[in-house]
């Protein structure tokens, strides 16, 4: 199980890399990032540099 920090303005997360379905644009540089079985988290940076934390992670 491979883990990455998401970064976000109320604080960070440890998602589990395999559970994330999907990325979508926000508001004011941040992302949606979709959650297998769960409600999406809003994360610091455009979808860019999330998907590169991702695949990096």
């Amino acid at each position: 199980m491979k883990f990455v920090l998401l970064k976000s303005r109320g604080g960070n997360y440890m998602v589990v890399v395999e559970n994330i379905a999907w990325l979508r644009a926000g508001e004011h540089e941040q992302t949606n990032v979709g959650i297998v079985g769960g409600s999406p988290l809003v994360v610091d940076g455009n979808i860019e540099e999330v998907a590169a934390t991702v695949l990096a992670g």
